[in-house]
């Protein structure tokens, strides 16, 4: 072996190791961090006299939501808790229900500028509806394998309409970057951050922070 073949294979094996050191910081990483900044985005003109206490809601799926129902489930349950937190009541039924409600979850990983090894929507896909609402850039070496943890960017949608006209009440998208992968356990608090300043209007975009328990990693009562 040549010692330019020597070069590139302890460049690559060092490649290799920073990813794994960014995946494994990745799976523990709710419980490292004090609060989760996102970037938030909202729309739509919620009526004054309907005030969202005396409001109940159900989860509404589109087609391709419902290829993948447990994934879609627990994107359901990310939103729950933000929903409570702004008032919302889950009803009986979707029968019973004032308001539908539809939630979604994207994501995209970039390695570097000359291959994103995920393709555009990262290990997870695209789940749901709406455009990219984020901005962010590509980094690392041309190495086949890059020298820099990746950039993940994660886009959580909630869309609220009315279910008697259809009519959409209220848009809200929050997004997020960090180096290395990402945690499921983030939507979360990305959801809360969504809904932050519901029902009033606020400026769009706007960032928002969410501080999480240091115990268990989980969005503090807000």
């Amino acid at each position: 072996m040549t010692s330019t073949s020597r070069h590139w294979m302890t460049l690559r094996r060092a490649a290799a190791a920073t990813l794994l050191v960014a995946g494994a910081a990745a799976l523990g990483g709710c419980a490292a961090l004090h609060s989760v900044t996102s970037e938030v985005s909202s729309y739509g003109n919620w009526p004054a006299e309907r005030k969202p206490a005396a409001t109940t809601y159900a989860f509404e799926r589109l087609p391709s939501q419902q290829v993948d129902g447990p994934l879609q489930a627990n994107i359901e349950a990310a939103a729950t808790p933000a929903l409570a937190a702004a008032g919302f009541t889950p009803a009986a039924s979707p029968e019973s229900a004032d308001v539908m409600v539809q939630v979604a979850m994207q994501s995209r990983l970039y390695q570097s500028p000359w291959r994103d090894r995920w393709g555009p929507y990262g290990p997870y896909g695209r789940v749901g509806f709406g455009s990219w609402y984020g901005g962010g850039s590509r980094f690392g070496f041309g190495l086949g394998m890059s020298l820099e943890p990746p950039l993940s960017e994660m886009q959580v949608d909630l869309l609220i309409r009315d279910k008697k006209t259809t009519k959409v009440l209220y848009e809200t998208h929050a997004v997020r970057q960090q180096n290395g992968g990402w945690d499921e356990r983030l939507m979360a608090p990305m959801f809360i951050a969504a809904l932050k300043d519901f029902p009033l209007p606020a400026i769009s975009p706007r960032i928002v922070s969410v501080p999480l328990n240091p115990k268990d990693g989980e969005p503090r009562p807000q």
